[in-house]
Parts: C-alpha cells; sequence; structure tokens
C-alpha cells in the first residue's frame, strides 16, 4: 500500500527561507496579520488532517467510487465523516472576508491547504476547491444579498459549490451555449438545458449545492458576448435553510478514467429558478474569475500528484532489489543490489523531485502574485501584481500538470509491473493525473491564452517585467563561484524567451497558424525557464542557511540535476518554436486517414 508523509521540510524552507511569507504578509492589508509562528501553526494541523483523514480514503474511494441511485449521487465511503471533520476544522471559511462568515487569512493559506489536499486525495480535494472557485465569483460580482445568502453558507460548508459551463455539443468553447435564462416578473430567471462534466454535480456531503450557470437571455448576442451567469441552488433557500427541491437533477454520472470519488455528473436544469449573477451579457467576465482560480488550483493538483508518487517511487526504489549495479555490488549481503542504484532509475527520481520542488516553489511565488494583487497596501502594486499573476496562470496549470503526466508514469516505471496492478495505488496517480491536463483548459488553451492574451496582447510589457526580474537575479549570481555558470545560461535562456515571444507574434501577424503550432512548446519554454529561476533562487539559500546538512545538500544536488538535465531540454523546444507551421498543416486532411 502507498504511504505518505508531508514535505514539511521543504514547504518551510520555501515559507520562510527563500520566500519569507511572514514578511510578505505585513506588506498586506484588509487581511488577518500572520506571522511565523501562526503560518506553522497551520501549516502542521492541515497536514495532519490531511495525512491521517483524507490520504486513507484515496485508494478506497478510487475502488468504491461514488454510486448513482435513483437521481440520488453517494461519495465513497469516509468522504462525508471527512468532509464533516474538514467542516468543524474551519478549512472551509480560511480567506473568505469575515463580513460573509469568512476567516480573512491571505490567499495563500487557502493554497496550503489546497496543495493538500489534492496531494492527500484529488477527488476528495475538489469538493472544496470547487466552492472556493464559487465564492470568489459570488464575491466579486454578486450583489450584497446574494452575498449574505450564499457566501455565508459556503464559507460555513453546509452548502457547496460548482461550475456549470460544459454542454453535450461544446466544451471549452462556451460561446456555443445553448443553456436558456428566461426572465421571471419576481426578478428571478427559468433556466433550461444540460450541463456535462460537472464535478461535485450531485452528492451527499452537504446540505445544498449551488451551481453557478452560464446561460443565453433571450435575444442576446450570438457567442460569448451574449453568455449570461446565474446562481441556481439544488435547494431553494428558505429561512436559514432549504425549502423545496429546484428544477436541477442529476440524470448520471460518468464512468471515467480517474478521480472516481468525484462525482462527474449530467446536470438537467428543467425550469430551474435562478438569479442573475452580474452583469447581462456579462458572463465571459465572471466565469474567468472562477476559472482563473481553478486553473491555480489544478496546477496545485499536478504538483500533488508529483510529489505523491514522487514518495511512493523513492521509497519502492530503496527496497527492491533487482540485479547488481553495473560496478559491481553495493550491497554485497543482500542477493540483489537495491533498484536506487541503476543509474536510469536515478534520472527518473530526481525527474521526480526536481520539478516536485521547483514546482512547489512556482506555486508559491504565483500565490505570492496573488495575494498582492488582492490586498497589497499600494494601488500600483496591486496592478503590477494582477499583471503578474495574470501571465503566471496558464504557465503553471499547463506546465506544472504536463510534468506531473511526465512524473506519475516515471513512478510507474519505476514500480515496473507492480505499478501496473492497483495494490500500490502507482497507477491511479497517473490516471488521476490525466484530466489534470484537460479540464479548466486543455494545455493547448492555456498555450494559446499565455501567447495570445498575456503576451501578444499588451505588447509583451507583462512578460518583459517578469524576464527582467529573472535577469536580475543572474546577473547577481553571474560570478558566484558555484552558481555563476548556472545564472550564466539562465540569463541567455530568459533573453532568449522574449525573442522567441517576439519572433512568434511576428510571424502570427502574417499567419495565425504560426502561433497555434508554437504556442504549447512556448508555454513549456516558459515553465522550464521559470522552474529554473526557482531553482537558482533555492540553490543560493540552501548555500548559506543553517539547518539540516543532508536537507540543504540534497537541494544542491537536485538543482545541479535541474539544469544539466531538465533546463535543456529548452535547446529542443526553441527549435520547434521557430519551426515554421507547415510541417503540421502542409499534409491534407484527407492523409490522416486509414
Amino acid at each position: 500500500m502507498p504511504a505518505y508523509r508531508t514535505p514539511l521540510s521543504d514547504m518551510r524552507f520555501l515559507l520562510h527561507e527563500v520566500f519569507d511569507f511572514p514578511t510578505h504578509y505585513q506588506r498586506l492589508a484588509g487581511v488577518e496579520p500572520v506571522d511565523a509562528a501562526l503560518l506553522d501553526g497551520i501549516l502542521e494541523e492541515i497536514a495532519r488532517f490531511t495525512e491521517q483523514e483524507l490520504f486513507p480514503l484515496n485508494a478506497s474511494g478510487d475502488r468504491a467510487g461514488c454510486r448513482f441511485e435513483n437521481g440520488v449521487v453517494r461519495a465513497p465511503e469516509g468522504f462525508r465523516e471527512a468532509y464533516d471533520g474538514f467542516v468543524a476544522g474551519g478549512w472551509t471559511a480560511v480567506t473568505g472576508a469575515p463580513e460573509w462568515g469568512g476567516q480573512g487569512l491571505p490567499a495563500t493559506i487557502g493554497m496550503l491547504v489546497e496543495e493538500l489536499t489534492m496531494t492527500t486525495n484529488l477527488a476528495w480535494g475538489m469538493y472544496p476547491a470547487l466552492s472556493h472557485g464559487a465564492m470568489n465569483a459570488l464575491e466579486a460580482h454578486g450583489t450584497d444579498e446574494q452575498k449574505d445568502l450564499y457566501l455565508r453558507k459556503l464559507h460555513a460548508g453546509v452548502w457547496t459549490g460548482t461550475m456549470c459551463l460544459t454542454e453535450p455539443h461544446c466544451g471549452s468553447d462556451v460561446g456555443l451555449v445553448r443553456t436558456r435564462a428566461e426572465p421571471e416578473a419576481d426578478g428571478s430567471y427559468r433556466i433550461n438545458g444540460t450541463k456535462i462534466f460537472i464535478s461535485a454535480g450531485e452528492h451527499d456531503l452537504a446540505e445544498n449545492i449551488v451551481h453557478l450557470v452560464l446561460a443565453r437571455l433571450p435575444g442576446a448576442p450570438v457567442g460569448t458576448k451574449g453568455i449570461s451567469m446565474f446562481v441556481v441552488p439544488k435547494f431553494l433557500p428558505e429561512g436559514d435553510g432549504v425549502g423545496t427541491r429546484n428544477g436541477v437533477n442529476c440524470a448520471g454520472i460518468e464512468e471515467k478514467m480517474g478521480i472516481h470519488g468525484n462525482a462527474t455528473c449530467v446536470l438537467n436544469f428543467d425550469d430551474a429558478k435562478g438569479w442573475l449573477v452580474g452583469p447581462e451579457n456579462g458572463g465571459m467576465r465572471c466565469m474567468f474569475t472562477m476559472m482563473n482560480a481553478a486553473r491555480l488550483v489544478v496546477g496545485l493538483q499536478g504538483l500533488g500528484q508529483i510529489e505523491a508518487a514522487y514518495q511512493g517511487s523513492a521509497a519502492y526504489a530503496l527496497e527492491r532489489e533487482q540485479m547488481r549495479a553495473l560496478t559491481g555490488p553495493v550491497a554485497p549481503e543482500r542477493p540483489a543490489d537495491p533498484i536506487i542504484v541503476h543509474p536510469d532509475v536515478r534520472r527518473m527520481l530526481l525527474t521526480q523531485k526536481a520539478l516536485a520542488e521547483g514546482g512547489r516553489a512556482l506555486g508559491y511565488y504565483a500565490g505570492l502574485q496573488q495575494d498582492l494583487a488582492r490586498n497589497a497596501d499600494d494601488a500600483e502594486l496591486r496592478a503590477q501584481a494582477q499583471k503578474r499573476i495574470d501571465l503566471l496562470t496558464p504557465i503553471v496549470k499547463g506546465f506544472l500538470t504536463e510534468a506531473a503526466l511526465e512524473c506519475t508514469n516515471h513512478a510507474l516505471q519505476i514500480f515496473g509491473g507492480h505499478g501496473f496492478i492497483r495494490e500500490h495505488g502507482i497507477e491511479q496517480y497517473v490516471r488521476d493525473t490525466r484530466i489534470t491536463l484537460i479540464y479548466e483548459g486543455t494545455t493547448q488553451i492555456q498555450a494559446l491564452d499565455l501567447i495570445g492574451r498575456k503576451v501578444l496582447f499588451d505588447g509583451g510589457q507583462a512578460l518583459m517585467a517578469l524576464i527582467d526580474e529573472v535577469t536580475a537575479t543572474c546577473n547577481a549570481l553571474a560570478d558566484d563561484p558555484d552558481l555563476g555558470e548556472h545564472a550564466r545560461v539562465l540569463a541567455e535562456l530568459a533573453k532568449e524567451w522574449g525573442e522567441l515571444a517576439t519572433d512568434l507574434g511576428a510571424r502570427g501577424m502574417e499567419n495565425p497558424n504560426e502561433v497555434g503550432a508554437g504556442a504549447v512548446d512556448f508555454l513549456m519554454y516558459s515553465g522550464y525557464v521559470l522552474v529554473g529561476w526557482c531553482w537558482l533562487r533555492m540553490m543560493q539559500v540552501a548555500g548559506t542557511a543553517t539547518g539540516e546538512e543532508a536537507f540543504l545538500t540534497g537541494k544542491q544536488h537536485t538543482g545541479q540535476f535541474y539544469f544539466r538535465r531538465l533546463l535543456p531540454r529548452t535547446r529542443a523546444l526553441a527549435a520547434t518554436i521557430r519551426d515554421r507551421a507547415d510541417a503540421l498543416l502542409d499534409l491534407p486532411a484527407a492523409s490522416f486517414s486509414r
């Protein structure tokens, strides 16, 4: 059976040594103060809860899955009790505004909670995470009455939330949405339509489910300009609780590859009563409020699966005996050497370790920007941080989930045949991870969003500001005896990063397919450079910090591996970004048919 322990040493290293979260929190306004002691206390408590309550349910929830019985969905055994414990611990309300029942803590505190819930039990963690997305949208766009009604219940955890976007004929192209919203005399709307792939759309964990639904008003413009958002509860609110059942029902749950413990539902809205959130035909802006937050969470899901799979495969590699080292027996007293002596097993383990620890640093850096965008005490700093988090969001989502698929597959390969069977739990990580590259916008959509909206749309200003920050770190370390070579290499890559964006944009002006052909490779190049920047900073701190010698030495060695074995992947990516789109498009479509 798999085992897991929260990587507290690595998390504390980032929180205190690399990014100095306690000092960062002092720059924020409108949130509860968090000092080092409180930060450590929160981290230790959520680590205890997720290790003891959620991780033991990961494999059993996968085996049992959700049950659909006469329109009712039953979550796997133990999920409801774990959710009740999560609510009792106040975890559903950590970052919410106090006026609506939240604890008012910075967004990065919620990020730590989401990281550990997603690491220990991805399917379970999606239930509160989706509620958090609904809270963000309602807090940003809801009326005071809607906030008072729904946010209090969502923060208290007695109601949960969903995002209802996808329909049978359209996925990410929400401009094709057909669900209708007809106005009623009382100010509400009748919602009719079908939504599919709705995670946590029906379950028995909470008393009510609050659906945020994209639909069209009568006479709305075609495409995305005619989309509005509505709040549609499963049960109509009544007094301090719920009343009659609304016209929203689950028609079935999907039989899917992974995340079996989370119900992926088909929802029918039949004259369901809903209320407009935000302006008419302004649903896209409302949607992106929750979508962007969800994309960061999915990046954390990828990170979590890397960490969990790495821990399992590292433990197995230390124990599993197979053949002898190429240089001769390392453990002559044993019938064979542990497989960790073999170079290629080391390659796979170090790839997981480097991407887990580097990816965590990238995620935490993005979290800092999210804090600043929301709560910096200076308006200009808030605006700069918002541009930075907008730029980082598709990279965090796309790069970390792609890395997660690679790393969970490495874990399965290390286990060999034992990884392919259920007993060790590794194949579940591969199956669960696969959806993270798809939902909340595929890697391809993240890549187009990055190069199109986040880089080219503003003339590359946000990208160049980030490149300048990376370059400043490199320049400061260029003459360092230990890190200088890495700093100089990274500085050249940062310069090339900007050149690739300029080249791709110029070619795209002549032929938009050039952007489409190079976008994913550009996203991955961006991720490798940014994780390299994080590793450079971590190695710099590890070289001067005091603490556990083995931990700090491990940081240095893993960083060396990243620069020598993973960062060079940018060479191939740069070549394919520069290549013309005709390599993909000149073959006639009919030639793909067999």
